[in-house]
């Protein structure tokens, strides 16, 4: 239940289109549903804003279906995350509505009726380089699900770092700004220096073997000399777009 179905509720009670018993039955039903496998949590949009994330890395394709199908029917929305193919597929055979992003192995499914979010701008997701764009496009869906503006900035890593510089403008318009990038991780830092707007950097486990599957882009972005510039995970680009969307999305009014 979505903070608008709540209020529309309440709405429907005050003007005696609906008892106060059927709107107690409607909320009883919400809180969360026992799945034996999951416990579906249907109150998170009310909480949060957006229905609770599938994350289907060790699930099976059946356990991530199986919750699909007591979130979907509500017209919340259903995002996936970390999809195996296998999941994908029978996602889409029973869904047919989803949306599926096969690099960002995710699966989307827009709200019945979408809420126009307020927000302070857009998010502007940087890539270092083209392995980082499974990272960047789970990022990617996820702050779009979640009701931003999205921009991409792809391959501009400090190898080449005039790449960047003469994108400046569309650092400097972003309210928000991801920065994913494996090996040693520099790219926030150069971001960071450029731009007056929260930084995100999200550190990747590509790289040869000094960089230890990500740990080394993580030190290295965590040590970062450039201010306003924070911290997720190691291929965490789910967490980043979640944390940019709640400094970019405005309270409803």
């Amino acid at each position: 239940m979505t903070p608008e179905r709540l209020r529309a509720l309440l709405a429907e009670v005050a003007a005696g289109a609906l008892t106060v018993d059927d709107a107690e039955r409607r909320l009883a039903w919400e809180p969360f549903e026992d799945l034996d496998f999951a416990s579906v949590d249907h109150h998170r949009a009310l909480r949060q804003g957006f229905p609770e994330v599938v994350f289907g890395q060790g699930k099976t394709p059946e356990q991530i279906a199986g919750i699909a199908a007591r979130i979907a029917p509500r017209g919340d929305g259903f995002l996936a995350t970390r999809l195996a193919d296998d999941a994908a597929e029978m996602l889409a055979a029973k869904i047919p509505a989803i949306e599926l992003n096969p690099l960002g192995r995710t699966a989307y499914l827009p709200p019945a009726e979408p809420v126009a979010r307020k927000t302070r701008g857009s998010v502007l997701i940087v890539t270092a380089g083209t392995s980082d764009l499974p990272v960047a496009e789970e990022a990617a869906v996820t702050a779009a699900a979640f009701g931003n503006p999205v921009e991409r900035l792809t391959d501009v890593g400090v190898a080449g770092i005039h790449r960047l510089l003469a994108r400046t403008d569309r650092l400097r318009s972003a309210s928000v700004v991801i920065v994913v990038a494996g090996m040693e991780g520099a790219l926030p830092s150069v971001v960071g220096g450029l731009v007056a707007v929260p930084v995100i950097a999200v550190p990747t486990s590509v790289g040869y073997g000094a960089s230890f599957g990500g740990i080394a882009a993580l030190l290295g972005m965590l040590n970062s000399c450039a201010s306003g510039v924070t911290v997720v995970n190691i291929d965490n680009g789910f967490g980043a777009a979640a944390a940019a969307s709640r400094i970019n999305l405005l309270p409803a009014s």
